[in-house]
């Protein structure tokens, strides 16, 4: 839908040709690249987010870091899928070419010599900037969403407070709170994920012809509701996984206390 509107007008219809012309096999094209890109990707960004964000807080300061949690969460968050997608890029541009270029490879294993030899190594990371475009507003989105969301479903949701709910109740707000941060991830960081594949899809795509191309209300809108369907489950996954994980090795759920009120706000309520 994203590269060519014309012949897959729907989703419905997009499923339909892409099934009849390659089976289960053309639907999963693609998906090593996919797998180890955002393996990578996925890694990389919430262990640095961790990093950057007590790193971040150390260095602002224990009332400080309380007082202003949204923006070191957006801090956090930038800096760490800054660093993150340098390694997504090169695999994104192969899964891309691979998807949209009928014939062109099977896969990550004959898809990367091909690429390269095409366009060099460099050429993997021609779509490092917009993908950046792409990413760090998606990451910044889905980390300072998700712990707001968090925050704010055990406030005004949860009937008791985080420390008395169980593991499992609190997998499940996590779960929740991160299907409604990837609905906001996916709406923000849609053009530049209509831009990123159609760089990648065609050799000689700049972005500025692909803007005059497709225009700022297509690149807003086209295949919007599939990427929403399939970010938001996605993250909330991403976010129970993480959150599993944290479970598993004695950690608590991810989730920041309601932030710090300043002594105005303290003496007013006194």
């Amino acid at each position: 839908m994203q590269i060519d509107s014309k012949r897959y007008s729907s989703i419905k219809t997009g499923f339909k040709i892409t099934f009849a012309e390659g089976g289960i096999a053309g639907l999963c094209r693609g998906w090593l690249p996919t797998f180890l890109g955002y393996s990578i990707q996925g890694a990389g960004k919430y262990g640095l987010y961790e990093y950057f964000k007590h790193s971040y807080a150390d260095l602002a300061g224990a009332e400080t870091a309380a007082r202003y949690q949204t923006p070191l969460f957006l801090a956090a968050s930038a800096s760490a899928e800054f660093i993150a997608d340098v390694g997504l890029c090169p695999l994104e541009a192969v899964k891309v070419k691979v998807q949209t270029t009928p014939g062109y490879a099977k896969g990550l294993t004959d898809g990367l010599p091909k690429f390269v030899q095409q366009n060099g190594v460099a050429g993997l990371w021609k779509g490092l900037v917009p993908l950046w475009g792409r990413q760090i507003p998606y990451t910044m989105m889905k980390f300072a969403a998700f712990e707001n969301i968090v925050q704010a479903l055990y406030v005004n949701v949860v009937p008791k407070p985080k420390s008395e709910c169980s593991k499992t109740e609190q997998l499940g707000v996590s779960f929740v709170a991160g299907y409604l941060a990837g609905i906001l991830c996916a709406a923000i960081s849609h053009p530049a994920d209509n831009l990123v594949s159609k760089l990648n899809a065609t050799k000689e795509a700049t972005i500025g012809s692909v803007v005059r191309e497709m225009g700022w209300r297509q690149l807003a809108t086209r295949g919007l509701g599939l990427r929403i369907v399939m970010i938001g489950t996605l993250t909330a996954t991403q976010w129970a996984i993480y959150d599993s994980f944290k479970v598993y090795v004695g950690l608590p759920t991810t989730g920041a206390a309601p932030p710090a009120e300043n002594p105005e706000e303290k003496a007013i309520k006194a």
